[in-house]
């Protein structure tokens, strides 16, 4: 189990937490499950974020949060003798995996998404500058610059300071398109290190330092060695664009061979290294395709990672997926591969997903209820698009096989629902026959309505054409069940693109649920795009508050109710404070049957992130 510093999700100003009876009615029952219980309560309430918290079948980090355009880079920051692994997945935060288990024994462990609150921009590199020892780090800058950080840390200890724009030989910041990433090594063993800059003209700048251990660098040649990239397969023109790029010693004859990955490349492009000696570097060969990568066709801008990731002496070789001018569905879900080196030419393709979580692609929404009918909660997992066929997604199922205080979870066989995209689930009884029905949010099909035509232990839903809700100018919806007016049945709160909050009244009774839309803009409520809500107390006081994700903001909007049990009325409040990534969808859930909720969040990379409840 992996944890990191405590992520504080409190509210500026939150109760004192419940009495122990209180709690004690919430359990592990959801809330939309059984409306005549309390919400659950975040009252005194912080969160921790857990990487693996329980087991998930077939997962070694099954919260990590899902990967879209994973950029890797493998290096030694902590000084013991073997690679620990960085990851953008988001602009500005750099997650870090610390490899326990030393040299030949590869074994990660997640320890943070916001390596020492960094600003990276868009790109970042580690390597020393200043011949000290130690990891130096080069990020991108908003400005078409490059961002220099010096370690004045220790070799095992590392502490990052801002230095400033990383300047060339004239003394002025030196020019990077920003959605590039250089190679930086020593070219041609003089001591002194070379850069080579991508252009997304396809060519390629070379810079070297003004002298070993000086960290600015002059301009030794525009288009260096003549090299062009002009990819496209596939594409009605020949085109060249956005790159990433690499150096590494990779025939094991001594000098560095350039590894170069483009926006309009499926592949990654080797450019052999045929001079001489080290000291004299030559790129004058067409570029080839990496001969063991040409089954591993992506949707483009790929970026290399050759490293010696075993400690064999060999350099094997691995690549993060970004996304080009291909189809982008196809990496959704496939975007880190790692290839490893079996003999001098030989590669054996280990994994399309190194870093093996939860990942269903694009837009997670999560939820919890009790589906088979053995008093746990089990998961339901909504997502954007089916990454194998391109086509209409199915819902995720993961079944909780272990106890209420110790859940376990397995991924079952998905279940289709309805030819429609961006499915968001809610579970709850509609007809209080004592199983669980679903609120079906979709991308532009409007809510529709499954009835369990199964039993309690075993569901089966079916659309109920004649029960599909129809929000006026939707698009995005995001349903939340609850009692919010106290008269014993399931309403229903909607969140949609345009960020505003429906509301519908369940004038039905338990047994025949019906929903008239009383308000398209509840409360008044605004948290900007694609608003996500969900219903939990968040102060204490037995009411159902209002908890919502939203695409732009990195944090828990909330809409308290200063109203009655019987008469809600909701107004903005403070939010709450996690640094979560754009577009995700909030599920509070008591897990673990310990009184205290877990907050699990779907995001837009098709992951989960898991922070457990702890109460203070």
């Amino acid at each position: 189990m992996t944890v990191s510093r405590r992520v504080l999700l409190a509210l500026v100003a939150l109760v004192a937490p419940v009495a122990a009876a209180t709690v004690a009615t919430t359990t592990t029952i959801a809330w939309s499950q059984a409306p005549s219980r309390p919400p659950a309560s975040l009252a005194g309430v912080t969160f921790e974020r857990v990487v693996s918290p329980f087991p998930v079948a077939g997962f070694t980090f099954p919260f990590l949060g899902g990967l879209d355009v994973p950029r890797p880079q493998f290096v030694d920051i902590d000084g013991d003798g073997d690679v620990d692994l960085f990851v953008q997945e988001y602009s500005n935060t750099l997650w870090f995996f610390e490899n326990v288990g030393g040299v030949g024994d590869r074994r990660y462990e997640w320890r943070t998404d916001r390596f020492q609150d960094l600003d990276i921009g868009e790109w970042y590199r580690f390597v020393d500058l200043d011949a000290d020892g130690l990891l130096d780090l080069l990020t991108e800058s908003p400005v078409s610059h490059i961002r220099h950080y010096r370690n004045i840390g220790t070799k095992s200890a590392p502490v990052f300071t801002l230095v400033g724009e990383l300047r060339d030989g004239t003394g002025e910041p030196m020019f990077m398109d920003r959605q590039n990433i250089p190679a930086i090594a020593d070219l041609d063993c003089d001591g002194r290190l070379d850069m080579l800059v991508g252009r997304v003209e396809g060519v390629v700048d070379r810079y070297e330092a003004i002298a070993p251990g000086v960290a600015q660098f002059a301009l030794l040649a525009e288009r260096y060695e003549g090299i062009e990239i002009i990819g496209g397969v596939g594409m009605p023109t020949a085109r060249h664009g956005a790159n990433a790029i690499a150096l590494h010693d990779f025939d094991g004859d001594n000098d560095q061979d350039l590894f170069w990955g483009d926006f309009f490349e499926p592949a990654v492009l080797l450019i052999e290294n045929v001079g001489r000696t080290c000291s004299t570097p030559s790129f004058q060969v067409d570029p080839i395709t990496l001969p063991f990568a040409e089954g591993a066709q992506t949707s483009g801008y790929n970026t290399p990672s050759p490293v010696d990731i075993d400690g064999d002496g060999d350099v094997d070789f691995l690549m993060g997926v970004i996304g080009g001018a291909f189809n982008p569905i196809k990496t959704a879900e496939d975007n880190f591969f790692f290839w490893e080196r079996t003999e001098a030419r030989a590669f054996e393709l280990r994994t399309r997903r190194f870093l093996d979580g939860i990942d269903h692609g694009s837009d997670a929404v999560p939820t919890f209820a009790d589906i088979d009918g053995d008093d746990d909660l089990d998961m339901l997992v909504g997502s954007k698009i089916d990454t194998t066929t391109g086509s209409h997604p199915a819902l995720h199922v993961y079944r909780n096989d272990g106890t209420r205080q110790a859940p376990s979870f397995t991924a079952m066989a998905p279940v289709r629902l309805a030819d429609a995209y961006n499915l968001a689930p809610a579970a709850g009884d509609l007809d209080a026959d004592g199983d669980l029905d679903l609120v079906v949010g979709t991308w532009n099909q409007d809510l529709l309505v499954m009835r369990n035509e199964g039993t309690r232990q075993v569901p089966s839903w079916v659309r109920d054409p004649s029960a599909t809700i129809k929000p006026p100018r939707a698009s995005h919806v995001v349903p939340a069940l609850g009692d919010l007016d106290g008269d014993g049945d399931l309403d229903l709160v909607v969140g949609q693109a345009s960020g505003v909050i429906l509301f519908y009244r369940n004038t039905g009774t338990r047994r025949t649920a019906k929903f008239d839309l009383e308000t398209d803009s509840f409360g008044d409520i605004r948290v900007g795009r694609r608003s996500t809500p969900t219903i939990v107390d968040v102060d204490g006081d037995g009411l159902p508050d209002l908890v919502i994700g939203q695409e732009n903001s990195g944090r828990l909007s909330v809409a308290k109710n200063v109203g009655t049990r019987t008469a809600p009325r909701f107004e903005m409040a403070a939010p709450l404070l996690p640094d979560l990534p754009p577009m995700f969808t909030p599920s509070f859930a008591d897990l673990d049957d310990d009184g205290v909720v877990e907050l699990v969040v779907g995001t837009t990379s098709g992951g989960l992130l898991y922070y457990r409840g702890v109460r203070r």
